[in-house]
């Protein structure tokens, strides 16, 4: 991750993480209207089962606004998204909506789940999923389970500034409208969302070999980002109780990148060196299943059809002071890539457990060109040769995966799927080739109930890893002066994967989840050599990942602070793989290996008002390419607080403001003359740059 890759995240890190684990939180946390005591803390009912069953009025301590709002307060249950592969495959979101996976790729689970009404929800059911017999699904899984509404409306308004570097947003939110019946269930929405990244100010030097600066720089980074969505979904079953969904969704991206710089050079003519990043695109995308009854079972038709098309230009000036002619260069790509999927669902009852054959075939597509161009003195941009940098890929995928679930005990369940993948790749363009891979796949999931308020799941898996049909074809970044070279002979990585989970109700005192795994990867991908000097993403034999997760949510309400809680989410990572420069042994390259995430939240009792305050802890090992390594993080330490209105005429309000104690972007960029196991340093970079407090303000109500 680079110096462009760091104001994108920062651009999309606050809106999507940090303002939703704090800001977005916080803002849909709320108590009773007519300034009651609050209620306790959400408080299961728990079955024989071990099955945590909570209703809405657990969460009357938050006046929830919808169901999003309810799940994010359940104690120790963090919301898991659908993994982004291509296909739909076995379920990996840890969320149900009435016993259903959620199929819609273009609009996640918190998306989906901000729609329900909360007079909607009947109840939220936090069962571990090897109890479902829903292929996939492992530890805990929140079904939410609705009920018909009348017809109404939702609306969230959201701002945020900083007091420089950044552009600021008035325009975020979304505006959405539904309504529900026995047999019809309908949403409309529309929706912008916002990125606005910046850094600047600080320290930015280059260094020679010898430890002496060279060059001293200015910089100012920004990225603007607007994403304007338009959305619906329907939902009929008939009388004799088929149900058929259909959505769909159009969007369009319109996104900047800026970084300039001044460079003030000890010896030589100072320059200011600026850099652009544009690009535009639009994407749709269509599905639809259908649900019915055939022979003993149940049988689920899956459609869906998606496409995006983008253009980028990125151009890279110098603008010398001493008034020569201005050099440069110009990247340009046009992109295309689309996704068919049809996927059939058998389940049935039989030999005292349930079964489920699912068949999937995918068709996905990426055609990309590219050009390179030299900037000459007349000021035009000439193209230069640039191979493997035009081309197209397609996959053509095929799966079948049968699943059996079955109690084992009152308080002991088991979950076993075995299939397989079938897939091939093929490349045109430079150097084209057609490939197919056979890859088994499966899984064993065991569920134990313990005793009460004590749950275990233990998971072993098989899977098949996803190419990214970028790395077939060449790309260059002129921001960070790198080129990838093409690989049309990857191959997919496959993983085993074992892990533990367990849950422990800690009664009046909240609930903790604790997650222990290890995986061990086969042909993982990593940045290889290739003949000319260049390198491009490639296989290695082998490489290791271990972690645990422990995720808490603490009332304190037993030490006499009333309506508080404490939030503790600790990570902890080590990996390992061979060096395919060195051959030693070293870490995943740029991995973030540790992290700890503490938020403290007062709902103040006998009022609308309700306060927080929090930070975010995270360290990122160093990155490794073939002709350079480092470091480029954020932070890394954020710290962040919020204050909430839960009845400003009828809508909850909140103001937050996150980075209090100066969070920063730092490089540190060693670049070698060639590959650096061999090669002597060129120069080393280093920057630490201001990325500013984020002043946030949401208005959320209904209508």
């Amino acid at each position: 991750m680079q110096g462009a890759a760091v104001i994108a995240l920062l651009a999309a890190a606050w809106p999507a993480h940090a303002q939703n684990a704090a800001t977005e939180r916080a803002a849909n946390l709320s108590e009773d209207s007519d300034g009651e005591p609050l209620a306790s803390a959400p408080d299961a009912a728990e079955t024989t089962s071990g099955k945590r069953v909570f209703s809405p009025a657990d969460f009357e301590r938050f006046a929830p606004r919808n169901a999003l709002d309810m799940l994010e307060e359940v104690p120790g249950f963090t919301i898991r998204g659908e993994d982004g592969a291509r296909g739909l495959g076995q379920a990996s979101a840890n969320v149900l909506i009435d016993g259903e996976r959620i199929t819609n790729k273009s609009e996640g689970v918190s998306t989906q789940l901000s729609r329900i009404t909360k007079e909607r929800v009947e109840r939220i059911e936090i069962v571990d999923g090897a109890t479902l017999g829903i292929a996939g699904l492992s530890g805990q899984v929140a079904n939410v389970i609705t009920r018909p509404g009348e017809i109404s409306g939702r609306f969230t308004y959201r701002a945020n500034f900083r007091p420089k570097y950044a552009e600021p947003s008035y325009i975020g939110g979304e505006i959405s409208l539904s309504g529900s019946s026995e047999t019809l269930e309908w949403t409309v929405a529309l929706a912008n969302g916002v990125g606005r990244g910046a850094a600047g100010g600080g320290e930015a030097f280059i260094y020679d070999p010898d430890g002496n600066i060279v060059e001293t720089r200015d910089i100012r980074m920004q990225f603007i980002g607007d994403f304007p969505r338009a959305s619906g979904q329907v939902q009929w079953t008939s009388p004799g109780g088929t149900v058929i969904n259909a959505n769909a969704n159009y969007r369009r991206n319109y996104e900047t990148f800026r970084e300039d710089q001044f460079r003030d050079l000890t010896t030589g003519v100072d320059r200011q060196r600026n850099f652009e990043n544009r690009s535009r695109g639009w994407a749709y995308e269509f599905g639809g299943d259908i649900q019915f009854g055939l022979g003993p079972g149940q049988l689920k038709l899956i459609g869906l059809e998606r496409y995006s098309r983008y253009r980028s230009t990125a151009d890279s000036i110098l603008d010398f002071v001493d008034d020569s002619a201005d050099a440069g260069s110009r990247f340009t790509s046009r992109t295309e890539s689309g996704e068919r999927i049809g996927r059939a669902e058998y389940s049935w009852d039989m030999l005292g457990g349930d079964w489920q054959l699912d068949a999937e075939a995918a068709f996905n597509r990426l055609e990309r060109t590219s050009g390179l161009f030299d900037l000459d003195p007349s000021g035009d941009f000439v193209q230069i040769p640039f191979p493997n940098g035009t081309g197209g890929v397609t996959e053509d995928r095929y799966e079948m995966i049968l699943t059996h679930s079955r109690p084992l005990a009152d308080n002991l369940s088991l979950q076993i799927g075995a299939g397989g993948e079938y897939s091939t790749i093929s490349q045109s363009g430079a150097g084209g080739l057609t490939r197919s891979f056979w890859r088994p796949k499966g899984s064993v999931n065991l569920a134990w109930q313990v005793e009460d308020g004590l749950d275990l799941s233990l998971e072993g898996a098989r899977s098949v890893g996803q190419l990214s049909f970028g790395d077939f074809l060449a790309s260059v970044s002129l921001n960070q002066n790198q080129q990838n070279a093409g690989n049309v002979e990857l191959v997919p990585s496959q993983t085993t994967q074992v892990q533990l989970e367990a849950t422990k109700d800690l009664g009046d005192w909240g609930s903790t989840e604790l997650r222990i795994f290890g995986q061990w990867i086969e042909d993982y991908i990593e940045f290889i050599p290739v003949p000319g000097g260049l390198e491009t993403r490639g296989n290695i034999d082998s490489a290791t990942l271990f972690g645990l997760r422990w995720n808490s949510t603490f009332q304190l309400e037993p030490i006499g602070f009333n309506g508080a809680q404490l939030e503790v989410t600790l990570q902890l990572e080590e990996s390992d793989l061979t060096d395919p420069l060195t051959g030693e042994s070293r870490s995943f390259g740029g991995h973030q290996d540790r992290e700890l995430d503490v938020e403290l939240r007062h709902d103040v009792p006998g009022s609308d008002w309700a306060w927080g305050v929090g930070f975010e802890y995270n360290h990122t090992l160093p990155y490794y390419r073939l002709g350079e390594s480092g470091f480029n993080y954020e932070g890394p330490t954020y710290t962040y607080g919020f204050i909430e209105h839960k009845d400003v005429f009828g809508m909850t309000a909140t103001l937050s403001v996150f980075n209090l104690t100066d969070g920063r972007a730092v490089q540190d960029r060693y670049v070698y003359e060639g590959y650096r196991d061999r090669s002597p340093l060129l120069f080393r970079e280093t920057q630490d740059l201001s990325v500013q407090p984020i002043f946030s303000f949401r208005l959320s109500g209904d209508f």
